[in-house]
């Protein structure tokens, strides 16, 4: 405190140096912000290996009903021999291809339906979730593949042709014919779906409030020229 023409003036406070309760000072060293309220916390490292890994074995699992259904659906490829060669009895046939484009729509299928079952009962997961959908709904395909060839008409064409006689039809063996493309439809069909709910319907990551600064400078009015007009100043 200072006379000057006999008045009272009280100390200023210097340009270079904040106010005791300037709202821009920065928190001393070591120190955070205050989380806001109510944010969820993220499932640890252990917690999501647990999650992924039942999220591979489930979906692989899976892969048995794809086979399954690919062996019922796919259309048979009808053969036919002459005792000395075997022949397609139908060689304008597309039934060789029609049987890559179910087991594809198959996939593309249950990828969409396992997609939705994780992202349901795992909205929170995390990126190992991702990866535990991605490889599981990979050798589910794998999985589903074998099931059917092994569960198909043997593969050994000359001796069922011989079983069946000359001129008699018999069915081809089930198989792939692009087999990475095929494989491959369920995780990106997967993938893809996932991303699209997440997207959509996933949770959002809560942006820091002013209730942080406020904890951290302590409850009550902001002090200084930023002070809103409701608030009061001592004097």
């Amino acid at each position: 405190m200072a006379w000057h023409d006999g008045t009272v003036t009280a100390p200023l406070t210097p340009p270079h140096q904040p106010g005791p309760h300037d709202p821009w000072q920065a928190p001393p060293s070591g120190s955070h912000f205050a989380p806001s309220p109510g944010a969820p916390d993220d499932p640890d490292t252990a917690t999501e290996l647990r999650q992924a890994a039942v999220v591979v074995v489930l979906v692989a699992l899976s892969g048995i009903a794809l086979g399954l259904l690919w062996l019922w659906l796919a259309p048979r490829v009808p053969l036919v021999s002459d005792d000395t060669a075997v022949f397609l009895k139908n060689s304008e046939g597309e039934e060789a291809i029609g049987a890559d484009g179910t087991f594809v729509l198959l996939a593309i299928g249950f990828g969409v339906l396992s997609a939705a079952a994780v992202f349901w009962r795992l909205r929170r997961g995390g990126i190992l979730v991702v990866v535990g959908l991605a490889l599981g709904a990979l050798l589910a395909s794998l999985l589903a593949w074998r099931v059917g060839i092994w569960l198909g008409p043997s593969s050994d064409v000359v001796g069922r042709a011989r079983e069946a006689g000359q001129g008699v039809t018999f069915e081809a063996p089930l198989e792939l014919h692009a087999v990475w493309v095929a494989v491959l439809a369920w995780p990106f069909a997967a993938m893809g779906i996932h991303l699209l709910l997440t997207a959509a319907f996933g949770p959002r990551d809560v942006e820091p409030g002013w209730s942080g600064y406020a904890e951290y400078y302590g409850a009550g009015p902001v002090q200084g020229p930023l002070a809103g007009p409701g608030s009061s100043s001592s004097p």
